[in-house]
């Protein structure tokens, strides 16, 4: 090891004694059982019903909670105590009114802090003492530590347990601590949790979820293809942009540019009311509890087709300089006969119907007005200049990836391209040939140089990011072409089909996912693939564990707009020192539901994997981390203490 950085670590560790206490300290946590890991996946904006499934821990708390008061606690109580753990606030507030008199208040306040004390420990018996320590509100780290560890074994500190709580209510700190508590037992049931892709898209409150996450204690993102259309968006890709503003416009989703992120839509409005009328096929899909009058439904119909007609302008130039991106049929606006409002495409002639060409010119298509230019141009300043959302799209950089190996398993949002032998499918780039992790790892690595020059706006690698979102070979989008022009124009639906890539089917098979897992470098009998991105249609019987369980589908549906076609609300996964559970979740309706009657979203849990040994530390990403830190440590004592 470097002499220098010995010694920047010698000023950590001034003293043989505390090197020789860090390698006792990490070589006995490698043995500690390995901590539960939460999956979750396609979020798709839905802020309350991932809040629930967070705060609950896939049912993690209230298996807890039963494991500790099963006999002492009916089942009403054990899920009244639940929900005061999810939701410690709203839950105190409606039990306060319920009380007649404040002794009995005080009463309960006292039971709920030890019923409270009693499940801390519980939760977290994996970690060490200094790690419940960090997780515990730090105005109560004192008081909860000692009626943590309290021991009257020689009757000597009876009246000094008692005065703490007294003076706990006295001073009308009860609501706090308990308050306090509960958060420190949601965050213990989870170590660690996988974002498998698709912040964004068609919820209200993608916003909602970011902030959650820039504050929760320890997690990884695997980018979903919406996720980097809004990285690519504010990596200075016009296209991109284009697309986000249409989605949010389509589900009438707009808040989220405008009030969350406080982007200017007044010039596209103008635009919009200059050049389109009203029209069916943008009519934005309204929200049962949101509606619309009829002058914003018609404001959203005409922002909807001025941003579709620019964003297919956007596409054209990107196709014809990258060659290499295979996508000359989707040069749409060229296939058009305006006079006679059809399109030739994939060899078939198609009439048109709601049409809204006005801005084209039929002889150079891809040719933007210059009202047009000008509002893409400003709205792109104003995505850059978002302070909100520069800080979500950087934290969704640093968090994420295109894939992640993580204990074992390959966790990756859409697909492998592979083509119908199961082959991987090949993409020539600048001259190049990828295939497999060494495509994905091309595709991010110019993700990330987009996004660290965000002042380019038409070069290769913001190209690629888009390319990313539509094109044959990306591992996010996973089809052969995206139909968008075809569901708007053409009638015939058998135009709108969008084949997807043989990975879809072909991952049913064990030999196909053990054939993957090998091409990522994982253990194909221990491994498994953690994918989202495509909704489980558990209605008509599809399985989300496939190919003998080395293949798990988490993306059940959290957003509403698939719910009635899945027939849940969801998959989360846990993954903890015993083994693998799938975990379906029925539809959230609200957080006062929850709240008043106790009810929860989870279903039946399904075992995908039991391990014959429960796993430790020392087998996972973060014990190999604390044996190599033990290794420069051991370096360390030779270099400074034992010459």
């Amino acid at each position: 090891m470097h002499a220098k950085y010995l010694d920047l670590l010698a000023e950590k560790y001034d003293c043989e004694e505390k090197v020789v206490t860090e390698i006792i300290n990490l070589e006995a946590i490698l043995d500690l059982p390995k901590g539960t890991e939460h999956f979750v996946s396609d979020l798709h904006g839905e802020f309350h019903a991932f809040q629930h499934v967070l705060r609950n821990g896939s049912g993690k708390v209230k298996e807890k909670i039963h494991d500790i008061f099963k006999g002492t606690m009916t089942e009403q109580q054990i899920n009244d105590f639940a929900t005061l753990v999810y939701y410690p606030e709203a839950k105190l507030k409606q039990i306060r009114n319920t009380f007649s008199n404040e002794v009995e208040l005080n009463a309960w306040y006292q039971h709920t802090i030890y019923d409270m004390i009693t499940l801390l420990p519980y939760a977290s018996s994996k970690y060490t003492r200094s790690k419940l320590r960090k997780a515990l509100p730090e105005q109560f780290v004192y008081v909860i530590e000692e009626l943590l560890y309290k021991s009257d074994k020689y009757s000597n500190k009876k009246t000094y347990y008692e005065k703490i709580m007294q003076q706990i209510i006295t001073l009308r700190q009860s609501e706090k601590l308990i308050i306090g508590l509960a958060y420190t037992i949601q965050r213990l049931i989870v170590d660690h949790l996988h974002v498998v892709g698709d912040i964004y898209d068609r919820g209200p409150d993608p916003d909602k979820i970011m902030d959650t996450l820039i504050n929760y204690h320890s997690l990884d993102i695997q980018w979903g293809n919406h996720d980097v259309l809004w990285l690519g968006a504010y990596a200075g890709s016009k296209v991109c942009l284009a697309n986000i503003i249409r989605i949010c416009a389509r589900y009438d989703n707009l808040d989220i540019i405008e009030d969350a992120y406080g982007i200017n839509l007044r010039p596209l409005l103008n635009l919009a009311e200059k050049y389109y009328e009203d029209n069916p096929a943008f009519r934005p899909k309204e929200h049962k509890d949101k509606p619309l009058s009829e002058h914003e439904a018609l404001q959203i119909t005409k922002i909807h087709q001025a941003m579709a007609m620019i964003q297919f302008k956007l596409e054209s130039p990107i196709i014809k300089r990258r060659p290499f991106f295979n996508m000359e049929d989707r040069l749409v606006l060229e296939k058009i006969d305006y006079k006679k409002k059809e399109i030739t495409i994939y060899g078939k002639t198609y009439p048109l119907e709601n049409t809204c060409f006005r801005t084209i010119n039929p002889a150079n298509p891809a040719q933007l007005l210059p009202e047009e230019e000008e509002v893409i141009d400003k709205l792109l300043v104003s995505v850059q200049h978002s302070e909100k959302l520069a800080r979500h799209m950087k934290f969704l950089m640093k968090k994420g990836s295109l894939y992640l190996r993580y204990n074992g398993n390959l966790l990756i949002h859409g697909c492998i391209p592979v083509n119908e032998d199961g082959e991987m499918e090949q993409m020539e780039i600048e001259g190049e040939v990828y295939k497999g992790r060494a495509l994905l790892d091309q595709f991010e690595e110019y993700l990330r140089y987009a996004f660290t020059h965000r002042g380019l706006s038409d070069d290769l690698a913001t190209d690629m990011v888009w390319y990313l979102w539509t094109g044959e070979y990306s591992s996010l989008f996973g089809k052969r072409a995206m139909t968008t022009f075809e569901r708007y124009f053409i009638k015939d639906k058998a135009s709108h089909k969008e084949d997807k890539n043989p990975y879809y089917y072909l991952r049913e098979s064990e030999e196909i996912c053990r054939k993957m897992l090998e091409e990522f470098e994982l253990d194909p009998d221990q491994g498994h693939i953690i994918n989202g991105h495509t909704p489980v249609k558990e209605i008509e019987g599809e399985n989300p564990i496939k190919a003998n369980g080395k293949m798990i589908v988490i993306d059940g549906g959290f957003s509403k707009a698939y719910q009635s076609t899945t027939g849940i609300a969801g998959y989360t996964l846990l993954y903890n020192s015993f083994g693998m559970q799938l975990v379906a979740h029925q539809q959230f309706n609200s957080k006062e539901e929850v709240i008043q009657n106790g009810a929860d979203v989870l279903s039946v849990k399904r075992v995908v994997d039991k391990e014959l040994e429960r796993k430790k530390v020392r087998e996972t990403n973060v014990g190999k981390e604390l044996q190599e830190e033990i290794g420069r440590l051991k370096q360390l004592m030779e270099y400074r203490y034992m010459q």
